[in-house]
């Protein structure tokens, strides 16, 4: 590739085989020796005969593909309890946990089931028995909850005490009761295009839309209950936002040419978009409700994929402007531009973290495509990703994950990596491939 224009035809025309209905696994790569050591004892199953799932399966998988907690196996607990104050604290010492969770789970009626469950501060607990055997204490537990649901529910709820103890031992939220969305593609099939959404961990994997065209660029709105994309299903590219569980939706932008890169605005009452219809693709921000539209930049360069800034008052976007595809930053108000990135010789696709610390971006140095960070205070970049051919990153809603496309032994798959780059995994499809996912804002 010469130019952005060759890039921006690749995005806009360019999908990659993928067998329909492609479930996700998560594949841990790299980074858990790292991560904080925590214990999630087996919750006790109180009823008769098999519990409906393992909840504590899905707290401990949650917390290691977190990146930043490494729960241990439970054979190496020197005991399980199912309620704190039945921890024996010295026990513990040489396993180095700094927060045990135990739990229970019994019936509580028809298709009902009462879990419970505590969170221990280990490190707190064993500084205090260093003074002397002692009672355990309340004051060591950091939460402590309850709460009746059904059989359908477990995984729900396993992802929400996850999110409860991440917080409590981080202090930012947790990100495990999100979702992804992903476009996949069988070629051969009556419907070979298909936009797919999952939990965050590939389960309940639900087809949302499939075409006989291309469908490309979800993204979520605030909500969380519609995704914009881009269509072909007319020959044509347009923008479509479709609302998740009524499946209603209706068209935005259906302009000659380049209709491309929907993002929503943090009130999620427009989208910036990149349109072609007077020229070279240039960023818009067209109003949902009225169809309005208002151009943003006025160059004769191509930009395009533009992402809102966390305030809602500028926006960031791809332009080769400055002779190479950089990323600049255009204020809304004023449309005064100022130019982000310099290192490497291309940058493309950048989004700011939730906190608007950070630039997160594809990196092209020397040939390779790898995700990126850039510390908009410092200036300093970290290239975060040693996979080949990486693209498309979408930002975790509490800025710790980065998901993306790549590509594994010959074929596209979704990676996640830390935002530090310690922490990597393969979301990998059992068969067939997949890529553009969106990360879901808190749900």
């Amino acid at each position: 590739m010469k130019s952005l224009r060759q890039w921006v035809l690749l995005t806009v025309c360019t999908l990659v085989s993928i067998n329909s209905y492609a479930a996700l696994e998560i594949v841990i790569t790299d980074g858990v020796d790292s991560a904080r050591p925590v214990a999630v004892v087996p919750f006790k199953w109180l009823g008769t005969g098999p519990a409906p799932e393992n909840i504590s399966d899905v707290v401990v998988s949650d917390l290691r593909r977190s990146g930043k907690f490494n729960p241990i196996d439970s054979v190496s607990m020197p005991q399980q309890p199912q309620a704190a104050n039945q921890l024996t604290v010295s026990a513990w010492n040489n396993t180095a946990v700094e927060a045990v969770v135990v739990g229970t789970v019994k019936p509580y009626g028809t298709d009902q089931y009462l879990v419970g469950f505590e969170l221990v501060d280990m490190v707190r607990a064993q500084m205090a028995a260093e003074n002397g055997p002692q009672a355990f204490s309340s004051e060591y537990v950091l939460d402590s909850r309850e709460a009746v649901i059904s059989a359908k529910q477990f995984r729900q709820y396993g992802h929400r005490i996850a999110d409860i103890v991440y917080e409590k031992l981080t202090g930012e939220r947790g990100a495990f009761l999100t979702k992804i969305a992903y476009v996949v593609v069988e070629h051969g099939a009556k419907y070979p295009y298909q936009l797919m959404v999952s939990d965050y961990d590939g389960f309940n994997e639900t087809l949302l839309l499939r075409s006989v065209e291309p469908l490309m660029s979800p993204t979520w709105s605030p909500d969380g209950r519609k995704l914009a994309y881009v269509s072909f299903e007319n020959r044509r590219s347009e923008i479509f936002i479709q609302d998740i569980y009524s499946q209603q939706r209706q068209k935005v932008t259906s302009f000659p040419g380049i209709n491309g890169s929907p993002k929503f605005s943090p009130d999620g009452k427009k989208l910036a978009v990149s349109l072609s219809k007077d020229g070279n693709p240039e960023v818009y921000v067209v109003d949902i409700t009225t169809k309005r539209l208002n151009r943003i930049t006025n160059h004769y360069a191509i930009d395009t994929e533009p992402s809102w800034t966390p305030d809602g008052k500028s926006l960031v976007f791809t332009s080769e402007r400055g002779g190479r595809p950089q990323i600049y930053q255009v204020n809304l108000q004023t449309k005064q531009v100022q130019r982000l990135t310099f290192e490497g010789e291309w940058n493309l696709g950048g989004s700011i973290t939730p906190d608007g610390r950070n630039l997160v971006m594809v990196n092209r140095t020397n040939g390779r495509y790898h995700i990126a960070r850039l510390d908009l205070e410092s200036r300093f970049m970290q290239v975060l990703t040693t996979t080949r051919l990486d693209e498309s990153p979408s930002i975790a809603p509490n800025g710790s994950m980065i998901i993306y496309g790549t590509t594994h032994n010959g074929r596209q798959v979704l990676a996640a990596v830390s935002m530090d780059g310690r922490f990597k995994a393969r979301l990998p499809a059992r068969e067939g491939e997949v890529k553009a996912p969106a990360w879901s804002p808190f749900l």
